[in-house]
């Protein structure tokens, strides 16, 4: 998919920012992720994936604040991966009123539900702290439309993965996209849980 097809707002962004060509990875993985496709996307480290999360994501959101439940969610590793992907979205979206919000095992966890509770589009956690929040019933998953994970390798880390697939179980209907540098079982025990029909992109 070429950067046409996209939000005016978001081509205003990539314009500014001057990105005029997707890269191959990106261009394999945009179209399907508009299409409402669930997939995995396989690329290594340097092709793109996060900026293609936060393109695919302000696309998704239409560029656009909306009521206070958020409707992306998106799991990382650490506080440093959390902020730094904030940090690619500040980016794109200093125009926008789309709100993005981190969540990481560092901060208050009170102070957090509070945040969270003001009025949020777009939360970037880790899966723990995810975990956490959910439970004390911090945070409203009903308007949720995007499930994404982002370089999911995190996920051998056996409190990462099970902290992971307990959010899935509670949601009605998302669409679901994790990135990662391979397809491994860790990739594939996700199949069965929420994973049942995605597309496997992979760029190399």
């Amino acid at each position: 998919m070429s950067f046409k097809k996209l939000q005016p707002e978001l081509k205003e962004a990539l314009e500014n920012l001057e990105i005029k060509e997707p890269t191959v990875f990106q261009k394999n993985v945009l179209s399907k992720i508009k299409g409402g496709a669930s997939l995995y996307g396989i690329a290594p480290d340097g092709a793109g994936k996060s900026t293609a999360i936060v393109i695919a994501t302000l696309q998704k959101l239409e560029c656009k604040a909306f009521e206070d439940a958020p409707r992306a969610l998106i799991f990382v590793r650490d506080k440093q991966e959390a902020l730094t992907l904030a940090g690619e979205f500040e980016k794109f979206t200093k125009r926008m009123d789309i709100r993005v919000y981190c969540a990481y095992d560092e901060q208050n966890l009170e102070d957090q539900r509070a945040d969270i509770y003001d009025g949020v589009d777009v939360v970037i956690a880790t899966p723990k702290r995810l975990n956490k929040i959910f439970f004390l019933n911090g945070i409203n998953l009903s308007q949720l439309k995007l499930f994404m994970v982002d370089d999911a390798e995190f996920l051998v880390k056996a409190s990462a993965y099970s902290d992971l697939i307990r959010t899935p179980e509670s949601l009605e209907k998302c669409q679901y996209i994790v990135f990662s540098t391979v397809f491994d079982e860790r990739m594939e025990r996700l199949r069965s849980i929420f994973m049942y029909n995605a597309h496997i992109i992979e760029t190399k």
